[in-house]
């Protein structure tokens, strides 16, 4: 059955606070139909589906006391519980905690908060079963007291890991702080920690109860990691929206200073502009294959040799520096089939420079991007599948990249980088 997502993120922000979001729908039982015994041997096969709705709402300033949406969300929808257990990265407790914490304090919430240290290197499975055991001991009703999760990427892989896992799933809702959750990591249902060197090994698909965006957060974000969140959203654009391109292309460099805060006119609209575009992208990619069953997926762009990449690279590089990396790459890939001209991989590069994304990094060796490609092709049941762009707002999908090729577009992305002089760090 076709997931089906409420994508409510063009809802005016001045609408009130929302209805209570029910939790998932219960699955649909299905009679078990018996088989003909063969050989005095019985079996059944059972056949079953359940729904999945999630909504991503745009919220302006979430913690604001005159809102509800964060402690209606997720609820059974009678009454609005007075306890949540409320996960926060070491970053937002900074910045944010005070705030959080007055705002469950005026609604007469029961609470308790759990601080996790970010960064990619925290991102393990030994910080999901801290997390259970601090869940467990707080003892939720997790039909009416989901869990709330503020942060990046990184704490949101981390809860909504636990959260599925404690008593088979218990709702939460998420509501991201950085760039990369807003328009990344906050609109899908994967849930993951790194494991054994590789990158999100152990995870789970669980969507959200409710997603809160705010891009109100971002204003306290360094100007390096609104970078980093631009890469990903310039995924969108390369791939499948060159209208995005466009306006990254004319209006990155403002968004970038503004950290999306529209600052002025120009600045707003395009920030505006850039996040829906960007959002609504990844979600008509995501809502046909959410479980990720069809392997050709063009939101893989960039995503096939960064996750050995970024691992290489830790703690330094970022994820959407490593995304930009390859995508660096797979434009050169393009570029050397005729599948992207020279005037148009010039245009790519310029702007990847023009959002301060690395294009070119020592690690891009043979060696280690043909190990990554063969690791890629393990988890693709066998075949490369790799996105490449076909001019700029299009893709497809090739099987054939060869350890040669692979090495002269190396060469090229390392050319191309230079003249910007934008090589990683």
């Amino acid at each position: 059955m076709m997931p089906k997502l409420t994508n409510s993120h063009h809802r005016p922000e001045d609408e009130g606070a929302p209805n209570a979001v029910a939790p998932p729908a219960p699955r649909k039982p299905t009679t078990a139909a018996k088989v003909t015994p063969t050989a005095g041997i019985s079996s059944w096969y059972v056949k079953a589906s359940q729904p999945v709705d999630y909504e991503i709402r745009s919220c302006h300033r979430v913690f604001d006391p005159n809102r509800t949406d964060l402690l209606d969300a997720g609820s059974s929808g009678e009454s609005r519980a007075q306890r949540r257990f409320v996960v926060v990265d070491e970053t937002v407790d900074r910045l944010y905690g005070a705030e959080l914490r007055r705002y469950l304090d005026h609604h007469g919430v029961t609470y308790e908060i759990m601080v996790i240290q970010s960064g990619e290197v925290r991102k393990e499975i030994d910080v999901v079963l801290r997390f259970v055991e601090r869940l467990d001991a707080f003892g939720i009703d997790r039909r009416r007291e989901p869990v709330i999760v503020v942060g990046g990427g990184v704490v949101m892989d981390i809860a909504g890991l636990a959260a599925s896992l404690y008593r088979r799933g218990t709702p939460f809702v998420r509501v991201p702080t950085t760039l990369v959750g807003l328009v990344d990591a906050g609109v899908g249902v994967k849930t993951g920690v790194n494991f054994n060197g590789h990158k999100n090994q152990l995870g789970t698909y669980s969507a959200a109860a409710l997603t809160l965006l705010d891009r109100r957060f971002l204003s306290t974000l360094n100007r390096r990691h609104i970078s980093n969140g631009l890469a990903e959203i310039l995924k969108v654009g390369l791939i499948k929206d060159e209208a995005l391109f466009d306006l990254l292309e004319q209006h990155g460099k403002l968004v970038l200073d503004e950290n999306f805060q529209g600052r002025s006119p120009e600045g707003d609209a395009a920030a505006t502009a850039i996040l829906e575009a960007a959002i609504s992208g990844m979600l008509e990619e995501l809502e046909p294959n959410l479980w990720e069953e069809t392997l050709e997926r063009s939101m893989d762009y960039g995503h096939t040799f960064s996750p050995a990449v970024e691992m290489l690279g830790l703690p330094s590089m970022l994820h959407g520096e490593a995304v930009c990396l390859d995508m660096a790459l797979s434009t050169a890939l393009a570029c050397r089939r005729g599948l992207v001209d020279e005037d148009e991989c010039a245009r790519v590069f310029a702007v990847m420079s023009d959002l301060e994304l690395p294009t070119w990094s020592p690690l891009h060796t043979p060696e280690v991007l043909g190990r990554a490609l063969h690791a890629t092709v393990r988890r693709r049941d066998g075949q490369q599948r790799l996105p490449l762009p076909v001019g700029i707002g299009k893709a497809l999908f090739v099987n054939d990249v060869s350890d040669e090729e692979l090495a002269t577009a190396i060469d090229l992305q390392r050319e191309m980088a230079l003249r910007g002089s934008m090589e990683a760090a």
